[in-house]
């Protein structure tokens, strides 16, 4: 296999505007696919699931997710790499006010304030579908009923805030029954953009100086520093893998 645009054994693309060209070449020819964001929880379940591995790079497209991740490839690689965060890509396509988007997932609470707080953004958001899901594993869903419902409302862009893996594992699951529209697995994403509920993004200046992992840490203890300590158990290995895999690049 190619593996040129793998990092850490999981694709990724680093130039913005690729991204950009990718999910909006998928939109216009109608193609059914699926965005994932890797940060350093993703990163690690990645290499140590072979499954999620292989649902991570069927995507048609993966942002950095990480100033920190970026900053480590950037070191390793002796370049710059600048990330993609995925709650600055939600707010740029939403301004678009371009695509027909459908909110799948999360609770009615955060849907409410989510739509409310958008619609400020593009009135037509008022217009749009916004669905719950029930609290079920992810082998569990009914995927066709599911997009029936997504299929009969032809949305461009669908958002999926079921929290990493199992949004990455739902998505896989679901395009084959999708007959258009790109996914977005962004789990927290609603909650930043709902003012409900007490997960709240990190203040500007901590995203300016790559702190933002560490008001996660604070915000969400429980969660978030096992999430954390199993990407600093996993990263020695990481890096002696990169490091191989960089020596055995032939030199152009």
């Amino acid at each position: 296999m190619n593996r040129e645009g793998y990092y850490f054994r999981v694709k990724m693309e680093f130039d913005k505007s690729k991204v950009d060209e990718a999910i909006q070449h998928a939109i216009s020819e109608g193609i059914a696919g699926y965005v994932c964001s890797i940060e350093s929880n993703n990163l690690t379940v990645a290499n140590r699931n072979p499954e999620f591995l292989t649902v991570v790079n069927q995507a048609l497209v993966n942002i950095c997710d990480g100033s920190i991740l970026a900053k480590l490839l950037g070191c390793l690689h002796k370049k710059h790499f600048s990330p993609y965060i995925g709650a600055d890509l939600f707010l740029k396509y939403v301004r678009m006010r371009k695509y027909r988007q459908y909110f799948l997932g999360n609770t009615p609470e955060i849907l409410e304030g989510l739509k409310k707080n958008l619609s400020r953004m593009d009135p037509q958001i008022r217009t749009m579908r916004f669905e719950t899901l029930p609290f079920r594993k992810v082998e569990d869903f009914d995927y066709r009923s599911i997009a029936d419902k997504i299929n009969a409302d032809r949305p461009d862009i669908i958002w999926v805030s079921l929290g990493a893996p199992k949004q990455e594992f739902f998505m896989n699951k679901l395009q084959p029954y999708l007959r258009r529209g790109v996914m977005f697995g962004f789990g927290a994403i609603f909650n930043f953009n709902a003012g409900r509920g007490h997960v709240r993004r990190a203040p500007r200046w901590m995203r300016a100086v790559s702190l933002e992992w560490l008001y996660r840490a604070c915000e969400e203890p429980r969660k978030n520093i096992p999430r954390y300590y199993g990407f600093l158990k996993e990263l020695p290995h990481l890096i002696r893998e990169e490091k191989k895999k960089l020596k055995n690049i032939p030199l152009r």
